[in-house]
């Protein structure tokens, strides 16, 4: 790519516009990612859920769906299938029995695993015009701003809820009409 120099006084119309710029590179990591993960259930998106589901504390369907800006029903799907394949599994939640958390099985942990270091490859191609230090710096970047940009999505703040997820345990929520003691009112 023979893009403009920062200290070009015409720059491109088109290398110099940051949707072309995002584009271009988001392009390349999609087609790399659907390569290295094309054969998991949901590609791409079932590695992210794989990855989701092996942080700790464990998560039930709707913070995972939540986290990960997946649509609850389809996400549903997705689990089913890798459930179907053995790489995660349900099991209750010990403060709300009527909710599932989604945790990686062995093969999920190291399917996950495979394809993060696969991942690490591609990102390393992609990023190979920069030096290790620009590529920390770049991520760095790239995360305010995406944390910046969700926070001005007003149905939820992902970044927001990521880091709720990470640092809270799950609350037991009551059911309307109940107290405190599980009695209805």
């Amino acid at each position: 790519m023979t893009g403009p120099q920062a200290s070009d006084p015409h720059p491109d119309p088109i290398t110099d516009d940051l949707g072309w710029t995002l584009g271009v590179v988001f392009r390349a990591y999609v087609r790399a990612a659907e390569h290295v993960a094309g054969d998991l259930p949901g590609g791409p998106r079932g590695y992210q859920v794989l990855v989701a589901a092996g942080r700790e504390p464990a998560r039930n369907q709707g913070a995972v769906a939540e986290e990960l800006g997946i649509d609850r029903t389809v996400l549903t799907y997705l689990i089913d299938d890798l459930e179907r394949d053995g790489l995660v599994v349900r099991r209750p939640d010990p403060a709300d029995r009527r909710s599932r958390l989604v945790t990686l099985t062995d093969a999920g942990r190291e399917a996950a695993r495979r394809r993060r270091a696969a991942l690490a490859d591609v990102e390393t191609r992609l990023l190979r015009a920069l030096t290790p230090a620009q590529r920390g710096e770049l991520r760095d970047l790239l995360r305010q701003v995406a944390c910046a940009a969700q926070a001005d999505d007003p149905l939820v703040d992902l970044c927001q809820a990521v880091e709720a997820a990470a640092d809270e345990p799950p609350v037991r929520r009551r059911r309307r009409g109940t107290t405190p003691g599980g009695r209805s009112t």
